[in-house]
Protein backbone atom coordinates (compact mmCIF):
# COMPACT_ATOMS: atom_id res chain seq x y z
CA UNK A 1 0.00 0.00 0.00
CA UNK A 2 2.73 2.67 0.91
CA UNK A 3 5.34 1.81 -1.45
CA UNK A 4 4.65 4.29 -3.45
CA UNK A 5 5.76 6.73 -1.06
CA UNK A 6 9.36 5.33 -2.13
CA UNK A 7 8.98 7.11 -5.40
CA UNK A 8 7.30 10.45 -4.21
CA UNK A 9 10.26 10.70 -1.33
CA UNK A 10 12.93 9.58 -4.26
CA UNK A 11 11.70 12.57 -5.78
CA UNK A 12 11.53 14.99 -2.66
CA UNK A 13 15.53 13.86 -1.42
CA UNK A 14 16.53 15.01 -4.97
CA UNK A 15 15.03 18.47 -4.39
CA UNK A 16 16.39 18.75 -1.11
CA UNK A 17 20.33 17.90 -1.32
CA UNK A 18 20.41 19.48 -5.30
CA UNK A 19 18.13 22.23 -5.90
CA UNK A 20 20.05 24.71 -3.94
CA UNK A 21 23.62 23.60 -5.80
CA UNK A 22 21.90 23.36 -9.18
CA UNK A 23 20.49 27.07 -8.66
CA UNK A 24 24.30 27.87 -8.36
CA UNK A 25 25.32 26.65 -11.43
CA UNK A 26 22.87 28.45 -13.44
CA UNK A 27 24.35 31.45 -11.61
CA UNK A 28 22.07 31.89 -8.71
CA UNK A 29 23.39 34.26 -5.72
CA UNK A 30 23.56 32.94 -2.20
CA UNK A 31 20.65 35.65 -1.10
CA UNK A 32 18.60 34.53 -4.02
CA UNK A 33 18.14 31.09 -3.14
CA UNK A 34 15.26 30.81 -0.86
CA UNK A 35 12.97 32.52 -2.73
CA UNK A 36 13.92 30.22 -5.33
CA UNK A 37 12.79 27.35 -3.45
CA UNK A 38 8.93 29.19 -3.75
CA UNK A 39 7.33 26.33 -5.64
CA UNK A 40 7.44 23.73 -2.94
CA UNK A 41 5.22 25.24 -0.13
CA UNK A 42 2.94 27.71 -2.47
CA UNK A 43 2.03 24.38 -4.62
CA UNK A 44 1.46 22.63 -1.53
CA UNK A 45 -0.70 25.39 0.21
CA UNK A 46 -2.69 25.57 -3.18
CA UNK A 47 -3.08 21.92 -4.08
CA UNK A 48 -3.03 19.44 -1.32
CA UNK A 49 -6.59 21.34 0.40
CA UNK A 50 -8.37 21.17 -2.44
CA UNK A 51 -6.90 18.07 -3.66
CA UNK A 52 -8.27 16.83 -0.41
CA UNK A 53 -11.34 17.99 -0.64
CA UNK A 54 -11.62 16.07 -4.12
CA UNK A 55 -10.51 12.89 -3.35
CA UNK A 56 -12.96 12.75 -0.34
CA UNK A 57 -15.96 13.53 -2.87
CA UNK A 58 -14.67 11.09 -5.44
CA UNK A 59 -15.30 7.65 -5.85
CA UNK A 60 -15.04 5.48 -8.97
CA UNK A 61 -15.59 1.43 -9.31
CA UNK A 62 -13.32 1.50 -11.73
CA UNK A 63 -10.43 3.28 -10.65
CA UNK A 64 -11.36 4.51 -6.66
CA UNK A 65 -10.87 7.17 -4.48
CA UNK A 66 -7.58 8.08 -4.38
CA UNK A 67 -5.47 6.68 -6.85
CA UNK A 68 -6.85 8.58 -9.52
CA UNK A 69 -4.52 11.60 -7.87
CA UNK A 70 -1.68 8.77 -7.13
CA UNK A 71 -1.12 8.60 -11.08
CA UNK A 72 -1.86 12.02 -11.91
CA UNK A 73 0.61 13.13 -9.48
CA UNK A 74 3.39 10.44 -10.34
CA UNK A 75 3.02 11.84 -14.02
CA UNK A 76 3.63 15.34 -13.66
CA UNK A 77 6.70 14.62 -11.40
CA UNK A 78 8.69 11.74 -13.72
CA UNK A 79 8.04 14.34 -16.45
CA UNK A 80 9.49 17.40 -14.39
CA UNK A 81 12.23 14.74 -12.83
CA UNK A 82 13.54 13.59 -16.50
CA UNK A 83 14.04 17.64 -17.76
CA UNK A 84 15.15 19.23 -14.83
CA UNK A 85 19.21 18.44 -15.44
CA UNK A 86 18.89 20.32 -18.91
CA UNK A 87 17.49 23.77 -17.62
CA UNK A 88 19.84 26.25 -19.40
CA UNK A 89 18.32 29.24 -16.86
CA UNK A 90 17.33 29.30 -13.00
CA UNK A 91 13.88 30.42 -14.20
CA UNK A 92 13.98 27.45 -16.65
CA UNK A 93 14.84 25.20 -13.04
CA UNK A 94 12.56 27.37 -10.81
CA UNK A 95 9.86 26.56 -13.23
CA UNK A 96 9.83 22.95 -13.55
CA UNK A 97 10.52 22.50 -9.84
CA UNK A 98 6.63 23.83 -9.70
CA UNK A 99 5.40 21.39 -12.08
CA UNK A 100 7.82 18.84 -9.84
CA UNK A 101 6.18 20.05 -7.18
CA UNK A 102 2.95 20.04 -7.83
CA UNK A 103 2.72 16.55 -8.95
CA UNK A 104 4.46 15.39 -5.72
CA UNK A 105 1.92 17.25 -3.48
CA UNK A 106 -0.78 15.74 -5.78
CA UNK A 107 0.63 12.05 -5.27
CA UNK A 108 1.01 12.68 -1.62
CA UNK A 109 -1.97 14.21 0.30
CA UNK A 110 -4.15 11.38 -0.61
CA UNK A 111 -1.28 8.94 0.12
CA UNK A 112 -2.01 10.41 3.84
CA UNK A 113 -5.51 10.37 3.69
CA UNK A 114 -5.20 6.52 2.28
CA UNK A 115 -3.82 5.01 5.47
CA UNK A 116 -6.61 6.11 7.35
CA UNK A 117 -9.31 5.13 4.97
CA UNK A 118 -7.71 1.57 4.98
CA UNK A 119 -6.52 1.29 8.72
CA UNK A 120 -8.41 0.72 11.59
CA UNK A 121 -7.37 3.43 14.92
CA UNK A 122 -5.19 0.84 16.04
CA UNK A 123 -3.18 0.58 13.35
CA UNK A 124 -2.91 3.78 12.24
CA UNK A 125 0.88 4.34 13.52
CA UNK A 126 2.38 1.45 12.06
CA UNK A 127 0.62 2.56 8.97
CA UNK A 128 2.21 6.52 8.96
CA UNK A 129 5.30 5.11 10.24
CA UNK A 130 5.77 2.70 7.70
CA UNK A 131 5.19 5.95 5.34
CA UNK A 132 8.17 6.55 7.30
CA UNK A 133 10.17 3.70 6.49
CA UNK A 134 9.52 4.37 2.64
CA UNK A 135 10.25 8.32 2.80
CA UNK A 136 13.90 7.17 4.97
CA UNK A 137 14.53 4.65 1.99
CA UNK A 138 13.69 6.71 -0.55
CA UNK A 139 15.47 9.44 0.38
CA UNK A 140 18.50 7.94 1.38
CA UNK A 141 18.33 6.54 -1.73
CA UNK A 142 17.89 9.75 -3.85
CA UNK A 143 20.91 10.77 -1.75
CA UNK A 144 23.35 8.48 -2.14
CA UNK A 145 22.79 8.10 -5.84
CA UNK A 146 25.35 10.47 -7.14
CA UNK A 147 28.36 8.77 -4.77
CA UNK A 148 27.24 5.40 -5.74
CA UNK A 149 27.11 6.10 -9.39
CA UNK A 150 31.08 8.13 -8.61
CA UNK A 151 32.39 5.33 -6.46
CA UNK A 152 30.95 2.34 -9.10
CA UNK A 153 33.47 4.10 -11.45
CA UNK A 154 30.34 5.27 -13.79
CA UNK A 155 31.28 9.16 -13.99
CA UNK A 156 33.66 11.60 -12.09
CA UNK A 157 32.83 13.91 -9.34
CA UNK A 158 33.89 16.53 -12.24
CA UNK A 159 32.46 15.60 -15.12
CA UNK A 160 29.84 18.16 -15.82
CA UNK A 161 27.09 18.78 -18.49
CA UNK A 162 27.25 21.81 -20.81
CA UNK A 163 25.12 23.84 -18.11
CA UNK A 164 27.42 22.89 -15.30
CA UNK A 165 25.69 20.58 -13.56
CA UNK A 166 27.37 17.12 -12.42
CA UNK A 167 26.74 14.50 -15.02
CA UNK A 168 25.84 12.12 -11.92
CA UNK A 169 23.26 14.30 -10.99
CA UNK A 170 21.40 13.92 -14.52
CA UNK A 171 21.58 10.05 -13.77
CA UNK A 172 20.11 10.31 -10.26
CA UNK A 173 17.35 12.28 -11.64
CA UNK A 174 16.34 10.04 -14.48
CA UNK A 175 16.49 7.52 -11.84
CA UNK A 176 13.97 9.32 -9.39
CA UNK A 177 11.99 9.83 -12.47
CA UNK A 178 11.37 6.41 -13.33
CA UNK A 179 11.12 5.47 -9.31
CA UNK A 180 7.84 8.04 -9.18
CA UNK A 181 6.39 6.60 -11.78
CA UNK A 182 6.73 2.38 -11.21
CA UNK A 183 6.40 2.32 -7.35
CA UNK A 184 3.14 4.30 -8.04
CA UNK A 185 2.27 2.14 -10.43
CA UNK A 186 2.57 -0.76 -8.33
CA UNK A 187 0.68 0.56 -4.87
CA UNK A 188 -2.01 1.27 -7.51
CA UNK A 189 -2.51 -2.20 -9.63
CA UNK A 190 -1.55 -4.12 -6.46
CA UNK A 191 -3.80 -2.14 -3.66
CA UNK A 192 -7.91 -1.85 -3.57
CA UNK A 193 -9.63 0.19 -2.05
CA UNK A 194 -12.45 -0.10 0.22
CA UNK A 195 -15.76 0.73 -1.60
CA UNK A 196 -18.26 3.09 0.25
CA UNK A 197 -21.35 1.48 1.75
CA UNK A 198 -24.56 2.31 0.44
CA UNK A 199 -25.22 5.30 3.20
CA UNK A 200 -21.61 6.66 1.68
CA UNK A 201 -22.87 6.52 -1.96
CA UNK A 202 -25.86 8.30 -0.71
CA UNK A 203 -24.12 10.59 0.85
CA UNK A 204 -22.27 11.64 -2.15
CA UNK A 205 -24.94 12.12 -3.94
CA UNK A 206 -26.30 14.52 -2.19
CA UNK A 207 -23.54 16.43 -1.67
CA UNK A 208 -23.72 16.95 -5.19
CA UNK A 209 -26.44 19.00 -4.65
CA UNK A 210 -24.87 21.77 -3.02
CA UNK A 211 -23.63 22.96 -6.20
CA UNK A 212 -20.67 22.42 -8.43
CA UNK A 213 -17.65 20.96 -7.92
CA UNK A 214 -15.74 24.33 -7.05
CA UNK A 215 -18.42 25.68 -4.62
CA UNK A 216 -17.90 21.68 -2.91
CA UNK A 217 -14.26 22.25 -2.20
CA UNK A 218 -14.58 25.65 -1.43
CA UNK A 219 -16.82 24.58 1.45
CA UNK A 220 -15.45 21.56 3.01
CA UNK A 221 -12.45 23.37 3.26
CA UNK A 222 -13.94 26.40 5.19
CA UNK A 223 -15.72 24.04 7.17
CA UNK A 224 -13.47 22.48 8.62
CA UNK A 225 -11.39 25.39 9.19
CA UNK A 226 -14.39 26.49 11.37
CA UNK A 227 -14.44 22.60 13.03
CA UNK A 228 -10.65 22.45 13.50
CA UNK A 229 -10.26 19.94 16.42
CA UNK A 230 -8.07 21.31 19.10
CA UNK A 231 -4.98 18.74 19.22
CA UNK A 232 -4.75 20.24 15.34
CA UNK A 233 -4.78 23.44 16.84
CA UNK A 234 -2.35 22.58 19.34
CA UNK A 235 -0.14 21.19 16.60
CA UNK A 236 0.16 24.66 14.92
CA UNK A 237 3.25 26.44 16.67
CA UNK A 238 4.67 22.92 16.80
CA UNK A 239 4.90 22.61 13.20
CA UNK A 240 5.55 26.31 12.56
CA UNK A 241 9.05 25.55 14.55
CA UNK A 242 9.87 22.42 12.67
CA UNK A 243 9.06 22.99 9.12
CA UNK A 244 10.71 26.56 9.35
CA UNK A 245 13.68 24.68 10.82
CA UNK A 246 14.06 22.02 8.01
CA UNK A 247 13.63 24.59 5.04
CA UNK A 248 16.72 26.38 6.76
CA UNK A 249 18.45 22.71 6.87
CA UNK A 250 17.75 21.82 3.07
CA UNK A 251 18.57 25.19 1.59
CA UNK A 252 21.71 26.02 3.26
CA UNK A 253 23.36 22.71 4.32
CA UNK A 254 25.36 22.69 1.31
CA UNK A 255 26.89 26.11 1.71
CA UNK A 256 27.19 25.86 5.03
CA UNK A 257 29.48 22.48 4.92
CA UNK A 258 31.51 24.46 1.64
CA UNK A 259 31.83 27.30 4.32
CA UNK A 260 32.66 25.21 7.63
CA UNK A 261 35.23 22.16 6.24
CA UNK A 262 36.41 23.94 3.10
CA UNK A 263 36.59 27.55 3.58
CA UNK A 264 34.77 28.77 0.64
CA UNK A 265 31.02 29.73 -1.24
CA UNK A 266 32.57 29.84 -4.49
CA UNK A 267 30.09 26.76 -6.82
CA UNK A 268 32.89 26.73 -9.19
CA UNK A 269 35.35 25.40 -6.38
CA UNK A 270 36.60 21.71 -5.47
CA UNK A 271 35.71 22.42 -2.16
CA UNK A 272 32.13 23.00 -3.41
CA UNK A 273 31.44 20.22 -5.39
CA UNK A 274 32.76 18.23 -2.73
CA UNK A 275 30.65 20.01 -0.26
CA UNK A 276 27.61 18.96 -2.44
CA UNK A 277 28.77 15.45 -2.49
CA UNK A 278 28.81 15.33 0.91
CA UNK A 279 25.51 17.20 1.37
CA UNK A 280 23.90 13.66 -0.30
CA UNK A 281 25.79 11.71 1.55
CA UNK A 282 24.55 13.54 5.34
CA UNK A 283 21.48 13.33 4.30
CA UNK A 284 21.34 10.00 3.24
CA UNK A 285 22.68 9.30 5.83
CA UNK A 286 20.07 10.80 8.49
CA UNK A 287 17.34 9.05 6.25
CA UNK A 288 18.52 5.41 7.01
CA UNK A 289 18.39 6.50 10.41
CA UNK A 290 14.88 7.35 10.01
CA UNK A 291 13.99 4.11 8.18
CA UNK A 292 15.96 2.25 10.46
CA UNK A 293 14.23 3.42 13.57
CA UNK A 294 10.57 4.01 12.50
CA UNK A 295 9.68 0.71 13.34
CA UNK A 296 11.43 1.15 17.09
CA UNK A 297 9.45 3.90 17.29
CA UNK A 298 6.19 1.58 17.07
CA UNK A 299 6.92 -0.07 20.55
CA UNK A 300 8.12 3.14 22.38
CA UNK A 301 4.72 5.21 20.96
CA UNK A 302 2.86 2.50 22.79
CA UNK A 303 4.66 2.86 26.00
CA UNK A 304 4.92 7.18 26.35
CA UNK A 305 2.34 7.93 23.84
CA UNK A 306 3.28 9.67 19.70
CA UNK A 307 3.19 13.15 21.76
CA UNK A 308 6.07 11.70 24.03
CA UNK A 309 7.99 10.52 21.15
CA UNK A 310 7.75 13.36 18.93
CA UNK A 311 8.79 15.71 21.95
CA UNK A 312 12.08 13.49 22.67
CA UNK A 313 12.34 13.07 18.72
CA UNK A 314 12.40 16.86 18.22
CA UNK A 315 14.82 17.35 20.88
CA UNK A 316 17.30 14.98 20.13
CA UNK A 317 17.28 16.53 16.17
CA UNK A 318 17.54 20.08 17.81
CA UNK A 319 20.57 19.02 19.41
CA UNK A 320 22.25 17.39 16.41
CA UNK A 321 21.55 20.46 14.11
CA UNK A 322 23.23 22.95 16.80
CA UNK A 323 26.30 20.48 16.48
CA UNK A 324 27.18 20.53 12.90
CA UNK A 325 29.93 23.49 13.95
CA UNK A 326 31.90 21.25 15.68
CA UNK A 327 32.17 18.71 13.68
CA UNK A 328 34.18 17.85 11.19
CA UNK A 329 35.36 15.45 8.04
CA UNK A 330 39.11 15.15 9.47
CA UNK A 331 38.07 13.61 12.90
CA UNK A 332 37.81 10.16 11.67
CA UNK A 333 35.72 8.01 13.37
CA UNK A 334 36.25 4.67 12.65
CA UNK A 335 36.54 2.57 9.13
CA UNK A 336 34.47 0.38 7.51
CA UNK A 337 35.44 -1.87 4.36
CA UNK A 338 34.54 -0.05 0.93
CA UNK A 339 31.55 -2.32 -0.60
CA UNK A 340 31.55 -0.94 -3.64
CA UNK A 341 35.59 -1.76 -4.21
CA UNK A 342 38.71 -2.29 -1.97
CA UNK A 343 39.91 -0.28 0.62
CA UNK A 344 37.88 1.33 3.56
CA UNK A 345 35.57 3.82 3.80
CA UNK A 346 36.51 6.40 6.65
CA UNK A 347 33.59 7.58 8.76
CA UNK A 348 34.22 10.87 10.24
CA UNK A 349 32.47 12.80 12.77
CA UNK A 350 30.49 15.01 10.85
CA UNK A 351 27.91 12.18 10.13
CA UNK A 352 27.07 12.45 14.27
CA UNK A 353 24.46 15.03 13.61
CA UNK A 354 22.66 12.49 11.78
CA UNK A 355 21.41 10.24 14.36
CA UNK A 356 19.48 12.90 16.26
CA UNK A 357 18.06 14.56 13.07
CA UNK A 358 16.98 10.85 11.55
CA UNK A 359 14.97 10.25 14.96
CA UNK A 360 13.54 13.50 14.61
CA UNK A 361 12.71 13.21 10.69
CA UNK A 362 10.96 9.40 11.66
CA UNK A 363 8.71 10.81 13.79
CA UNK A 364 7.84 14.65 12.27
CA UNK A 365 6.40 12.18 9.63
CA UNK A 366 4.63 10.01 11.87
CA UNK A 367 3.22 10.73 14.81
CA UNK A 368 1.53 14.50 14.26
CA UNK A 369 -0.15 12.11 11.90
CA UNK A 370 -1.14 9.70 14.27
CA UNK A 371 -2.15 12.57 16.56
CA UNK A 372 -4.42 14.16 13.94
CA UNK A 373 -5.65 10.87 12.50
CA UNK A 374 -7.50 10.12 16.04
CA UNK A 375 -8.94 13.37 16.49
CA UNK A 376 -10.65 13.86 12.37
CA UNK A 377 -13.82 12.42 11.24
CA UNK A 378 -13.32 9.85 8.70
CA UNK A 379 -15.25 11.00 5.89
CA UNK A 380 -13.42 14.61 5.90
CA UNK A 381 -9.76 12.73 6.26
CA UNK A 382 -8.47 14.21 2.99
CA UNK A 383 -9.66 17.82 3.19
CA UNK A 384 -8.44 17.86 6.72
CA UNK A 385 -5.36 16.14 5.69
CA UNK A 386 -4.83 18.81 3.26
CA UNK A 387 -5.10 21.48 5.33
CA UNK A 388 -2.84 20.40 8.09
CA UNK A 389 -0.24 20.10 5.07
CA UNK A 390 -0.60 23.54 5.58
CA UNK A 391 0.74 24.02 8.78
CA UNK A 392 3.69 22.86 6.70
CA UNK A 393 3.83 24.73 3.95
CA UNK A 394 3.33 28.48 5.62
CA UNK A 395 5.87 27.83 7.57
CA UNK A 396 8.29 27.48 4.70
CA UNK A 397 6.51 30.28 2.89
CA UNK A 398 7.53 32.31 5.51
CA UNK A 399 10.93 31.70 5.95
CA UNK A 400 11.54 31.84 2.27
CA UNK A 401 10.28 35.68 2.88
CA UNK A 402 12.27 36.24 6.11
CA UNK A 403 15.23 34.44 5.08
CA UNK A 404 15.60 36.42 1.52
CA UNK A 405 14.97 40.18 3.56
CA UNK A 406 15.48 40.29 7.16
CA UNK A 407 16.81 36.95 8.88
CA UNK A 408 20.17 36.26 6.40
CA UNK A 409 21.19 39.67 7.25
CA UNK A 410 20.63 39.73 10.08
CA UNK A 411 22.62 36.09 10.74
CA UNK A 412 25.80 38.13 8.99
CA UNK A 413 24.86 36.39 6.03
CA UNK A 414 26.36 33.12 6.97
CA UNK A 415 24.55 29.80 6.04
CA UNK A 416 26.08 28.30 9.53
CA UNK A 417 24.44 30.24 11.50
CA UNK A 418 21.64 29.77 9.36
CA UNK A 419 21.98 26.16 10.48
CA UNK A 420 22.37 26.97 13.88
CA UNK A 421 18.91 28.63 14.27
CA UNK A 422 17.12 25.58 12.60
CA UNK A 423 18.48 23.89 15.77
CA UNK A 424 17.11 25.90 17.59
CA UNK A 425 13.80 26.18 16.13
CA UNK A 426 13.71 22.28 16.60
CA UNK A 427 13.92 22.48 20.02
CA UNK A 428 11.38 25.61 20.46
CA UNK A 429 9.04 22.77 18.48
CA UNK A 430 9.77 20.10 21.55
CA UNK A 431 8.55 22.45 24.26
CA UNK A 432 5.38 23.06 22.28
CA UNK A 433 4.78 19.71 21.49
CA UNK A 434 4.43 19.36 25.74
CA UNK A 435 1.15 21.49 25.26
CA UNK A 436 -0.47 18.98 23.14
CA UNK A 437 -3.40 18.30 25.08
CA UNK A 438 -4.07 14.58 23.91
CA UNK A 439 -7.84 13.10 24.38
CA UNK A 440 -9.00 9.59 24.56
CA UNK A 441 -9.30 9.44 20.91
CA UNK A 442 -5.37 10.08 20.33
CA UNK A 443 -4.24 7.41 22.62
CA UNK A 444 -2.40 4.96 20.85
CA UNK A 445 -4.06 1.22 21.55
CA UNK A 446 -2.65 -2.32 20.79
Amino acid sequence: MNFGFFGIQFSFGLQQSNMSAIYKYLGANEADIPMLWLAGPVTGLIVQPIIGALSDGTWSPKFGRRKPFFLIGAVLASIALLIMPYSTTIWMAASLLWILDAGNNIAMEPYRAFVSDKLNKKQHSLGFLMQSFFTGLGTTLANFTPAILISLGFFLASDRMANGIPVSTYWAFFIGSFASIATILYSVLTTKEFPPTQEELNALKLDKERGNILTRVWIDIVDAFKNMPLTMKQLIPVKFFTWYAMFCYWQYLTSSLSLSLFGTLDETSEGFSQAQVLTGQVNGTYNIICFVVAFALVPLAYKIGAKGVHFVSLLLGGIGLLSIPFLGVDNILFSVTNPFGSGQIEIASIYLFTIGLGVAWASMLAMPYQLLAGSIPKEKTGVYMGIFNMFIVIPMIIQIVTMQYFVYDLLGQNPINVLNLAGVFLVLAAIFTLFIKVGPKNLIVK
